[in-house]
Formats: C-alpha cells, sequence, structure tokens
C-alpha cells in the first residue's frame, strides 16, 4: 500500500488533476466498453476480416489526418473549452452509430467512427498538454503514471465488461451508455481550471495560417533532437505492435473459438500489462538519462513476449506473455510522454503531442492493414504472422538501441559538459 500512497495522494490532494482525471477515465471507459460493440456490428453485417481490420484503420488514419491541425488547435486556443466541446460532440457521434441497422448502413458507423477519432486527435494532445500545467514538476512522473495505469484498469474493465455486456445487453444499449461517459467527461473538465501560457499577439498572428503554425511546429521538433527522440518512440514500437494487438482479434475467433470472451481476456491482458509496466519501470529506472534507451529495450523485450505468443496454444500462457509484452510498452509509453512534456515548452506542446500521435497513428494503420491484408489474401497463417511481427519489433528494438540511444548519450554527455 506504501508504493501507491504518492498516487493517492496525488489524486486526493490536487483537485485540478483529480477531475482531469475522471474526466479521462470515464471517457476511455466508454471507449473500451463500446469497441467491442462496433466490432460485433461489423461482423454481424459484414462477416469480412478486411472490414473489421478497416475499422481499425479507419480510427488510426482519422486520427492522423487531423493531427496536425488538432496541434494548431490545441496551442492556440483555450484546451479546456477544446476538451469540453470534443466530448459533447464525440456523444452526439457514438449515439448516431444506433442508426446503423442494416447492412447499407454499414458506411455510416465507418463515417461517424472517423468523426469520433478526428475529435479525439484534438481531445487527446489537449489532455496530455494539460497534465503539466495542472502538476509541479514534483509530481509530473505520478500524474503519467496514473494516467497510463488508469488506462489500463479502465482498458482492462471496458473491454472485460464490454465484451458481456454485447452479448447481453445487445450493442444499442451498449452505445448508449458510450455517449453518456462522454457527457460525464465533459462536466467533470468543465469543473477544472487549466491554467496554459497563450502564444504572444506577434506569434498568434504569425500563425494565423494553419498551415504556418504546423510548420514552426515541425521545425521546432527537428531543430530540438531531445525531443524528437522521445517523440518516435510510440511510433517506432506500434509498427508492429498495432497489428499484433489486431491479430489477438482473429486469435480468439480462430485459434481460441472464445469470441468476445477471449477477447475479453486477451485485451484484459493487455490492460494489466501497460498499468504494471510503468510502476515497474519506474522502480528499475529511476534515472531519466537511462529512459531512451530503455525504450529499445522495451521495444525488444515486446516483440519477444508475442513472439511466445505466437509459439503456444493455451489461453493462459497467451494471457501471460500478452501481459508481458504490454507492461514493457507502457513502460515505453510513460517515459516517452513524460520526456516530452518536460524537454517541450508549452506553446509548442500541442503540435508536438500531435506530431507524434501522427506517427503512431500511421504506423498502427500500416501495422494493421499489412495483417489484415496477408490474411485476407492467405500468405501466412496468424501464427506465422505473429511471429514474423514479434521478430521485427525485436530487430526494431535493437536498432533504436545503436542509433537513437547513442546518440541520446551524447546530448547526455554535452548537458554533463556544461553543467
Amino acid at each position: 500500500m506504501d508504493n501507491l500512497r504518492p498516487y493517492l495522494e496525488l489524486i486526493k490532494e490536487n483537485r485540478n488533476f483529480r477531475n482531469l482525471w475522471l474526466a479521462q477515465s470515464v471517457s476511455n471507459f466508454g471507449d473500451w466498453f463500446g469497441l467491442l460493440a462496433l466490432y460485433a456490428l461489423i461482423a454481424k453485417y459484414s462477416g469480412s476480416e478486411f472490414l473489421l481490420g478497416l475499422v481499425i484503420i479507419v480510427k488510426m488514419l482519422s486520427l492522423a489526418a487531423f493531427s496536425p491541425f488538432a496541434g494548431y488547435l490545441t496551442d492556440r486556443f483555450n484546451r479546456r473549452r477544446l476538451m469540453i466541446f470534443c466530448d459533447l460532440a464525440r456523444m452526439v457521434a457514438i449515439l448516431g452509430i444506433l442508426f446503423v441497422q442494416s447492412e447499407d448502413l454499414l458506411w455510416l458507423a465507418f463515417v461517424l467512427t472517423a468523426f469520433q477519432m478526428m475529435l479525439s486527435a484534438v481531445f487527446e494532445p489537449a489532455k496530455t498538454s494539460s497534465i503539466p500545467n495542472v502538476t509541479s514538476e514534483g509530481q509530473l512522473i505520478n500524474a503519467n503514471v496514473v494516467s497510463t495505469a488508469t488506462w489500463s484498469i479502465i482498458f482492462t474493465t471496458g473491454m472485460a465488461i464490454g465484451g458481456f455486456a454485447t452479448e447481453w445487453l445487445g450493442t444499442n444499449m451498449v452505445f448508449i451508455l458510450d455517449g453518456f461517459t462522454y457527457l460525464l467527461s465533459a462536466w467533470f473538465i468543465y469543473r477544472t481550471v487549466i491554467p496554459q501560457e497563450r502564444l504572444s499577439e506577434e506569434e498568434m498572428e504569425r500563425t494565423k495560417n494553419p498551415f504556418t503554425g504546423i510548420k514552426e511546429g515541425l521545425g521546432y521538433l527537428f531543430k530540438n533532437e531531445q525531443i524528437l527522440r522521445p517523440s518516435i518512440a510510440k511510433g517506432t514500437s506500434t509498427m508492429f505492435l498495432g497489428g499484433l494487438v489486431y491479430l489477438l482479434v482473429i486469435i480468439s475467433e480462430e485459434i481460441l473459438m472464445m469470441g468476445s470472451i477471449g477477447l475479453g481476456l486477451l485485451y484484459a491482458a493487455r490492460g494489466i500489462g501497460t498499468g504494471i509496466g510503468p510502476i515497474v519501470g519506474r522502480r528499475l529506472f529511476r534515472d531519466e538519462k537511462d529512459w531512451v534507451m530503455v525504450m529499445g529495450f522495451a521495444i525488444f523485450m515486446s516483440g519477444a513476449m508475442y513472439m511466445m505468443v505466437g509459439f503456444i496454444e493455451a489461453i493462459w500462457g497467451m494471457v501471460f506473455f500478452v501481459l508481458l509484452a504490454h507492461g514493457a510498452s507502457g513502460a515505453n509509453w510513460v517515459m516517452s510522454t513524460v520526456l516530452l512534456q518536460k524537454r517541450t515548452k508549452d506553446t509548442f506542446r500541442g503540435r508536438i503531442f500531435s506530431t507524434e500521435w501522427l506517427l503512431f497513428t500511421v504506423s498502427n494503420s500500416i501495422s494493421v492493414l499489412i495483417a489484415s491484408l496477408v490474411l485476407e489474401f492467405d500468405l501466412l497463417g496468424v501464427k506465422e504472422l505473429i511471429m514474423a511481427y514479434g521478430l521485427g519489433m525485436i530487430l526494431a528494438g535493437i536498432t533504436w538501441t545503436i542509433t537513437v540511444t547513442v546518440r541520446e548519450k551524447s546530448y547526455q554527455q554535452e548537458l554533463a559538459g556544461e553543467s
């Protein structure tokens, strides 16, 4: 219990972080609670593995397409108001899926999902950029660990409960409950005070054209390699991890023959691992100077654990190795996020995090697209494809270690020389 005390005290004593955390919690629960219902809706009216993969691609590409503009908006306008608007609009989008009652209307589910994710492209960098503004520097790491651990717990419970709810309540009721979570999230954000360093009048005038603001954000990123390095960590990992997570859906359906229940268990393992990983990672690697190196090791470990998933047949063995894989991935996520928050100026933070989301979502989309096409054309079996992706991830981790880690060490040596 003593290990949890700093996190519990942060939630108890910091009202603004608590409200932001509660908003994240309820909206994330709705996301994962409703995801299996969306899968079930598509499976009901199409039965296509490709369309099942396509909805993931639509989600990711919608995030990616709007991310550059989202970052511009979150640096230029009031982040709190933007998050409230996004929550209310996402509620409308989710409830709109209720109108999909036949195969002919299946396209509407894809359109509304795309709209929902465009709004999420604004909400996520606004939320992540706001965490340093509602916490002290000493609270920042704990705040991100709480945020990621909560995501994993909500993911675990949301997916597990969502699997049962989809079976027992039906997709319509699940979508209604999902819409309500966004309304509740908007209420918590409304009650939150979020300080924000605003652009100067000169900067506001100079970046009136969105493309100018986006260009300046990219210039800032590439001129500061110490920011660029952690910004590509999630994208590098998900080049393979995105496809592997998609393949869990196929494993549950075709290998385990357990449907939503099996997928709920595998996704629960993913969520638990993501929650535990940052806590263990922080205890093992307290020095931030080592974190970029640890990111490469985490990518390597995730790939190795998924290769084990490809070797075994039993559900509980798969659950165990999926948990370990996402434990490493969760540590990677928190470390890269904290470094970006600390190394980036507030007036550029939205654009940096939206660019990170862009890299993450494009990598995820390509990864899922390739996996779904390989299966659609029977180029590889599910187990062989998992091992191929796992091997690719191992090689990505090794490449990171001999390139990115070396550049970070040089940067740390320069800082030590200046001090």
